[in-house]
């Protein structure tokens, strides 16, 4: 067997070696033609029209015929029409126990809180029948009760009578909630149709605890008026105003500002029997119907008793005349045109994120539990469009309660057909029974109302928030102490602005990250997270971990950049030239956007680096990114060889750069 010379077999490897640096820059040629050749994004006016085409309501295959896209789009609009496929005699036997159960709890509720929200008892049991209809039969939850709730009556309360005196002019009061109710319909139909339900995500999970805790306690307070039986109340919300005016009451300070205690005894006895019916439920849960029908076992023994002993003539003070019949309409008594029409707008864009926000977090939590999702858009829908009809129909803002979902889902409801069972419960209180209420005592409203707080007071939850998320914790805090001491909408502000304040402060303070080898690997990770990490002599890698460069953050990180350059530079300024930093990598894989501020700064940032004679490359530019460098000529000014698919590749061909240089 012939053997080569050693000649022979040097040229041989010299010939391999240079077949696999070609090869090397052949595979580097072509994944910079990757990097380069991205498609284009898409047009601005696709991006606008791509939710609406995406939404199933207004989509539609070819390859069906009319009637199937029409039976399609109807079955999509309403989704009950899918449940009678599968729906039988047992689970309408459920539903209609477990909507017989929710009328229980839901009437006494309703006059509640139409009381809180400064209304006449009877639009609270409005509210509790023409939403809940129009949501069955287009909402997605099975579990989720729809009706009045605390929250949103404390939040009509409060905003409406700055813009109306419910005092002195309580159909204009009336007929302007009204309004903010059709305004609140319109906003959560829009988020619904375009797709926009971001917007109510604005109020974060942090801060929705905390308003939840400060409107309960406010509510709470709001209270004492009935349970005390105080005539003169301030109509201010504040803990100060309300503690004050239940002092002047108690002492007699005001004028007409007495109190009798025959209230307070028949309101905090049935307080303390509902209290502990809601404690045997939780401890038992066969024991669910006993909290559920407690408040309608107090109202009707606290009639009787009212009643029987003639107790209004001694100072207790009675709901009164209840209206009897179905819901009357409305729709002449909205104020389209009016001189408030802004108010009314605001106020019902503020209703319609709070109700949406509540409604979500109630539908979804127990949606989880039976193992289905809920569409949010058709959520979004199914609200608006019940809150647009109830307006029409003489109700004022609904949306899910907490508390008779948990109701409804103990009843072991199969659907949503539970809430109309509940509906026509309701009506037929409407029809036969509101003189039974005449005599109902305005002490046992506040004692359902002031039983049903303590599930909105989460303090476990706000010492998670703690625990996790300082800043987040703020804005638990911040809306707390806004709403208990200012008012619903400071609290509202001030949850908000700090919420804002974060996403400010992120952006404008991004992360950037001096990268460094995993050894052993190819992997390039933050060396302050993985002190084993090792940078290369020479080169600077630099990770932008930040969604956006742009005017806003764009200074900071070119100043952050140069800075490191100096401090790696003075740390070596004993040595050669050569040891200094001669090339900077920037890894921009999670850079999603960058503005022309974004550009205008990295055009800076070459200048300077290359006037030091280092070099910049760019490592995995998204998409968006590469089409506006490209557009920019940036491209074409570092040079198209300076583009890398990973770190590695960067260094490598900056190592390769440095030693063939003399």
């Amino acid at each position: 067997m012939n053997s080569l010379l050693p000649s022979d077999a040097f040229n041989m490897r010299v010939t391999e070696d240079e077949h696999h640096l070609h090869l090397e820059d052949t595979h580097q040629i072509e994944r910079s033609h990757w990097m380069l050749n991205t498609p284009n994004p898409p047009p601005l006016w696709k991006k606008l029209i791509t939710p609406l085409k995406n939404n199933k309501l207004f989509s539609s295959s070819k390859k069906r015929t009319c009637n199937e896209n029409a039976f399609s789009f109807f079955s999509s609009l309403f989704p009950i029409l899918n449940l009678f496929k599968n729906y039988d005699a047992f689970k309408f036997k459920d539903d209609l126990l477990a909507g017989l159960t929710l009328a229980s709890l839901s009437i006494p509720q309703s006059i509640g809180y139409a009381n809180l929200a400064k209304l006449d008892p009877q639009y609270g049991l409005y509210t509790s029948v023409v939403p809940p209809l129009i949501y069955a039969m287009m909402g997605s939850s099975r579990e989720i009760a729809i009706g009045p709730v605390a929250v949103v009556s404390l939040l009509l309360s409060s905003l409406c009578h700055k813009v109306v005196d419910p005092d002195l002019n309580h159909d204009a009061y009336r007929n302007f909630v009204f309004t903010v109710t059709f305004f609140a319909g319109i906003f959560q139909v829009a988020f619904g149709v375009f797709r926009l339900g971001f917007l109510v995500d604005f109020l974060s999970h942090a801060a929705l605890v905390g308003f939840m805790a400060g409107a309960a306690i406010m509510i709470g307070l709001q209270q004492l008026k009935g349970l005390l039986g105080i005539s003169n109340f301030t109509n201010k919300s504040d803990v100060v105003s309300v503690l004050e005016s239940v002092y002047k009451s108690l002492c007699h300070q005001i004028p007409s500002g007495e109190w009798y205690p025959l209230n307070f005894v028949i309101g905090c006895s049935f307080l303390i029997f509902l209290l502990f019916a809601r404690f045997m439920g939780k401890r038992n849960k066969k024991l669910f119907w006993l909290p559920t029908i407690a408040p309608l076992v107090s109202v009707i023994l606290s009639t009787l008793i009212v009643y029987i002993f003639k107790a209004d003539k001694n100072g207790v003070n009675i709901v009164k005349h209840v209206k009897k019949g179905l819901n009357p309409s409305s729709v002449h008594q909205l104020q389209l045109n009016g001189e408030h029409v802004g108010e009314a707008a605001k106020i019902g864009l503020i209703s319609a994120v709070i109700a949406l926000t509540e409604a979500m977090a109630v539908g979804r939590s127990f949606a989880s539990i039976k193992g289905y999702q809920l569409d949010g858009n058709k959520e979004m829908l199914a609200m608006g469009c019940g809150n647009i009809a109830g307006s029409f129909t003489s109700c004022y803002v609904a949306t899910g309660s907490f508390s008779r979902t948990a109701v409804n889902f103990s009843a072991r409801c199969q659907s949503s057909i539970s809430n109309i069972v509940m509906a026509v419960t309701v009506i037929l209180c409407l029809e036969l029974f509101t003189r039974l209420l005449y005599y109902t005592p305005m002490a046992i409203l506040a004692s359902i109302i002031l039983s049903a707080l303590p599930g909105l007071i989460d303090i476990r939850e706000a010492c998670y928030i703690w625990k996790v998320d300082k800043v987040d914790f703020l804005a638990c805090i911040g809306a707390f102490l806004g709403v208990l001491f200012v008012s619903v909408e400071t609290g509202l502000i001030i949850a908000v602005s700090i919420s804002f304040a974060k996403i400010v402060i992120q952006s404008i303070r991004p992360g950037i990250e001096v990268l460094g080898r995993i050894p052993t690997t190819e992997a390039f990770c933050d060396v302050s997270q993985y002190p084993m990490a090792t940078s290369t002599p020479g080169i600077l890698v630099i990770r932008i971990s930040s969604g956006s460069l742009c005017f806003a953050n764009a200074n900071v990180v070119r100043e952050r950049i140069l800075k490191w350059i100096t401090e790696e530079d003075g740390l070596k300024e004993t040595q050669t030239t050569k040891g200094r930093v001669q090339a900077v990598i920037l890894e921009m894989t999670n850079l999603m956007n960058v503005d022309t501020s974004g550009i205008i700064v990295l055009e800076e940032l070459h200048k300077r680096l290359l006037s030091r004679g280092i070099k910049f490359c760019m490592v995995n530019p998204r998409w968006l990114v590469i089409h506006k460098l490209k557009v920019a000529h940036f491209v074409d000014n570092i040079g198209k060889e300076w583009i890398f698919l990973t770190v590695a590749e960067a260094v490598d061909a900056c190592l390769s750069c440095k030693y063939a240089d003399p």
